[in-house]
């Protein structure tokens, strides 16, 4: 490094959890990469050796040793005079599990630095299992400060509970503000990010640089979009969404402070943001997994139809099978959409009639349902013939079966178990409705980088303007059951998303008996969704991380006016805290 500037190679990479020495070879090979480029430093994302989030698994003593001993040779492989490393870890020290980065240079760890703030929110439970850090100094590289504040340390401002860790490095001479993240997607989640990173340089007076992981883990994506800004606000550097890169950039000091001028990539946004999150989503469990492929039940409507686009997408044809299995209710039209999708995507398509099963089961069941009246169990039967038959050939091959429930449809329990919701992994488990018609729309008319897919119409347009329809019973279509999707999302939306009171969705013009039901309907649902396979979440609020709610809970909400509270009745220093009365 001259005396003027310092080389930092930013490594967005894909790390697996568990996957300790694969991860390490991921880093291994990462540095090479940026010693070739000159650099001086090299950055990892949070906890990268274990992979984020390590979940419980990270309690395990085996897994905290495998992590430290890859850390520890990592080290050694730094006497080489190349780059400095700066990788996320589990680190265990006086009996305490600690959230850390480390900083490996010239054969050794130079220096450890422990999360100070842990979130405990949504997705996160890092307080179950971490301890908190103390406020951290800056680490040396080459000569320059760098301060390292690890992902949420940056998010919150100070309170009682909160480390201002920024502000400590700023105070104790960092020159360059340097932060290894496991930020997974939302949407709109890029807008937040740099409102945060932009309230911390202009507190700090200090440039920062935002590392972040990309890939799927389980039901989360880390899509990347690690960026850089100047003091001034500007942008030094911006890397791609949804795919690895490795990138290096070149940092000099000037009269007003160190600054850089950096590749800036085309972001995605909107629904082509979750379009790609849906693909790396699906590639990555499948792949992390180690299925050969996948297969679906392809129906000639939209939700498989999109699933299957993305499986194509994310695996390529030769990796998708799609199983059309009729019944007396499912129409030439459904057979022929179906039949164009598969031809259109390229994917293995073979047809699997399922009267002689259905009639089977209803023929078994003749002397238990004597007397009674034909109603859902019997439409019921079809969905889980299907479910059998899509398992057994995932038995038989080892594929894993995709399935293809739309948000909407989890919200209300429109789905039957062990039926159309068996499966292993669902890419538009947290899409409603209305968004599976923009994606398929857009689909259309575009993909995203990499995708494996063809290029131009994959979904008939026929299967994204036709009326969606279950096809258990003649003429049936999901409005029969169900209010529109425009109308149905827009107050799931309010009621999962926003967690309005039913008072306030009402006021604001929607049918009070439509939205009482819809809410009665998500209530009681909620033992269907637990037994849902994961699925991609791409909203602030999704189902299982985000939204846990008790299956057997009594609690209505009438959609009554809110009571004010009475603060009359609560007692004077009833808040005061239990430490006020120890001792």
């Amino acid at each position: 490094m001259s005396e003027q500037q310092i080389k930092i190679t930013l490594a967005q990479l894909n790390p697996t959890v568990g996957d300790v020495t694969g991860n390490a070879a991921k880093a291994r090979a990462a540095r090479e990469k940026a010693k070739a480029d000159g650099a001086d430093l090299m950055v990892l994302s949070e906890l990268f050796i274990a992979g984020y989030p390590p979940e419980d698994l990270v309690l395990k003593p085996a897994f905290q040793s495998a992590c430290r001993a890859a850390i520890e040779e990592l080290a050694r492989e730094t006497a080489d005079g190349g780059p400095a490393m700066l990788i996320g870890t589990p680190w265990v020290e006086d009996d305490k599990l600690y959230n850390a980065c480390a900083l490996l240079d010239g054969g050794r760890i130079a220096a450890l630095r422990f999360k100070a703030n842990l979130p405990n929110y949504g997705v996160f439970d890092e307080k179950r299992l971490f301890a908190r850090g103390p406020a951290p100094g800056p680490v040396t590289v080459r000569g320059v400060r760098i301060g390292v504040p690890i992902c949420e340390d940056i998010w919150l401002e100070e309170s009682e509970d909160y480390e201002n860790v920024v502000e400590c490095l700023a105070e104790t001479g960092a020159e360059i503000l340097v932060v290894p993240n496991g930020s997974p997607y939302a949407r709109d989640k890029a807008d937040l990010r740099l409102s945060i990173v932009v309230a911390r340089v202009t507190e700090s007076g200090l440039p920062l640089v935002y590392l972040n992981e990309v890939g799927g883990q389980d039901e989360l994506i880390f899509d990347g979009a690690s960026f850089a800004l100047n003091a001034d606000l500007s942008v030094a550097a911006q890397l791609p969404a949804f795919e690895e890169n490795i990138t290096t950039l070149t940092w000099r000091k000037t009269a007003d402070g160190w600054r850089c001028n950096g590749p800036i990539a085309t972001q995605l946004e909107g629904d082509k943001a979750d379009y790609a999150a849906c693909v790396l989503g699906l590639r990555d469990y499948v792949r992390k997994n180690g299925f050969p492929g996948v297969l679906l039940g392809v129906s000639g409507g939209i939700d498989s139809a999109l699933c299957a686009a993305i499986a194509v997408d994310a695996l390529g044809a030769d990796k998708v099978r799609g199983v059309m299995l009729p019944f007396r209710y499912t129409a030439q039209v459904s057979l022929d959409d179906a039949a164009k999708l598969a031809a259109a995507l390229g994917i293995r398509y073979e047809i699997l009639p399922i009267a002689d099963a259905v009639n089977g089961f209803e023929k078994i069941l003749a002397p238990v349902f004597a007397g009674m009246e034909r109603d859902i169990t019997e439409e019921n039967l079809q969905a889980r013939a299907r479910g059998t038959l899509l398992m057994a050939i995932s038995n038989k091959t080892g594929a894993m079966v995709v399935t293809t429930g739309n948000k909407s449809e989890m919200s209300v329990g429109y789905a039957t178990l062990y039926g159309d919701m068996n499966g292993g992994f669902n890419p538009i488990k947290d899409i409603y409705k209305t968004e599976v018609f923009r994606l398929s729309s857009l689909r259309n008319g575009w993909k995203p980088d990499g995708a494996l897919g063809p290029s131009g119409e994959v979904i008939p347009v026929n299967i994204i303007i036709r009326p969606p329809t279950a096809e258990l019973r003649e003429n049936q279509t999901d409005q029969d059951s169900l209010p529109p999707y425009d109308v149905l999302d827009a107050i799931l939306e309010r009621l999962v998303e926003r967690e309005e009171p039913l008072a306030t969705i009402i006021e604001a013009g929607f049918d009070r008996d439509v939205v009482t039901r819809i809410d009665r309907l998500l209530n009681i649902a909620e033992y269907k969704r637990r037994q849902a396979a994961p699925g991609v979440k791409v909203t602030r609020k999704n189902f299982g991380r985000d939204r846990r709610y008790p299956i057997t809970n009594r609690f209505r909400d009438f959609g009554k006016t809110l009571p004010e509270p009475d603060e009359r009745l609560v007692t004077r220093g009833s808040r005061a805290s239990a430490e006020a009365f120890e001792g």
